[in-house]
């Protein structure tokens, strides 16, 4: 699931795969899908939760690098008096029945989407770093389950380890062995948030033979054991 939140009264203190930010009023988030997210709501907190299946969200179109980027990462900023009416168009179509009630559903949704995304967002120049950690973005994805290490994705963007640790140091501020570190955490949340895997087994699937040394990793990273942070984010704390 993707989901759009929009405060219209109050505000919510926001987690979004381990960084916090507030969500006030008259204001929009977009969380696209396997982003590990909470919310704790101030009392008296009202707005609109829109859940949009994955595929809904692949099928809008057409697609362009920028549309691309936009859906791929959580967005937020203010929501236009057109895009509130399409919410309140939406929810009325979801409440009665009809023979072509999905494709409303779908069509006002794809509608919301492209509305939030111009209304949102930027186009600056991108620099070449800038682009190919998004290449490289786009690598971790399909490959943080692959065991892949610094130097295989360098090769797959053919270039050296070392160029590509330059590269991620000037779009992002920390080494390149950092960064994979850090996607590999955020993934290991979403398993050990999302399954019922074992905690030895997360480490496994995402490269770490022993898993002693996973928790002590997970822990240097998201600052608790990884069986601290499920306990926590499945309410099981006491």
């Amino acid at each position: 699931m993707a989901q759009i939140f929009h405060i219209e009264n109050g505000h919510a203190e926001v987690t979004l795969d381990g960084r916090k930010t507030t969500l006030k009023s008259g204001v929009f988030l977009y969380i696209p899908p396997r982003i590990v997210h909470g919310f704790t709501f101030a009392t008296g907190t009202e707005g609109v939760v829109l859940s949009v299946p994955s595929p809904v969200v692949s099928r809008l179109g057409p697609r362009s690098a920028a549309l691309t980027e936009w859906l791929a990462t959580p967005q937020r900023g203010s929501m236009g008096t057109d895009t509130a009416q399409l919410l309140s168009c939406l929810n009325d179509a979801f409440s009665r029945a009809g023979t072509f009630r999905a494709p409303r559903l779908v069509s006002l949704t794809h509608a919301i989407l492209a509305n939030l995304a111009d209304d949102s967002a930027t186009t600056p120049a991108r620099s070449p770093a800038s682009t190919q950690v998004m290449r490289l973005d786009a690598l971790i994805a399909d490959h943080v389950t692959d065991g892949w290490c610094a130097r295989d994705y360098a090769s797959e963007l053919s270039m050296t380890a070392g160029h590509l640790n330059r590269l991620v140091r000037t779009a992002r501020g920390m080494s390149l062995t950092a960064y994979l570190e850090t996607a590999v955490m955020t993934e290991a949340c979403r398993q050990i948030a999302f399954t019922r895997l074992p905690i030895g087994e997360v480490g496994y699937r995402l490269g770490y033979m022993d898993p002693p040394y996973f928790s002590r990793r997970f822990r240097a990273r998201i600052g608790e054991t990884p069986s601290q942070y499920r306990a926590r984010v499945s309410g099981e704390t006491s």
